[in-house]
């Protein structure tokens, strides 16, 4: 049991999503975004919700292989892998939870042209009202410090 709980910590963190603005993913490498300068109109700190409930899945199946291994007949197996499940399940929601949020920071940005556009992104690099930016446009869109100004 102390096996399937260490594997389910693992994975559960594992899964942690980023917010850091510096990081990309093995997709991102290589492609061509848009990028436009614009200006901080307001910053204001957010919290970021980072659960996916895959805590929960991964618990639940991961207590219930680790329950159904109890022994005895196939009733008490069964009785197992469905009460290793629930706690499993439990187990991995309340790991997840405890990681869950994130500090952020909501960016208005007004661009050159006049057009309003609001980024949320991780904590760093922190920008104040009228700082020069760019935004990057992509998935997940970025704002970083414009080297020109």
């Amino acid at each position: 049991m102390r096996a399937a709980i260490l594997c389910l910590s693992l994975a559960v963190v594992g899964c942690a999503n980023t917010t850091d603005p510096s990081t990309y993913s093995v997709g991102s490498v290589g492609q061509v975004n848009r990028s436009v300068p614009g200006t901080i109109v307001s910053a204001r700190q957010v919290t970021i919700n980072t659960n996916t409930g895959s805590g929960g899945a991964i618990g639940g199946v991961a207590g219930a292989v680790a329950g159904s291994s109890v022994g005895g007949g196939a009733r008490t197996n069964a009785l197992g892998a469905i009460g290793g499940a629930v706690a499993g399940a439990l187990v991995g929601s309340a790991i997840e939870q405890s990681g869950a949020n994130q500090p952020g920071m909501e960016y208005v940005v007004s661009t050159t042209n006049g057009t309003l556009l609001t980024v949320t992104q991780g904590p760093e690099p922190r920008f104040q009202e009228n700082d020069k930016v760019i935004i990057l446009y992509g998935s997940p869109a970025r704002i970083i410090r414009d080297p020109r100004s």
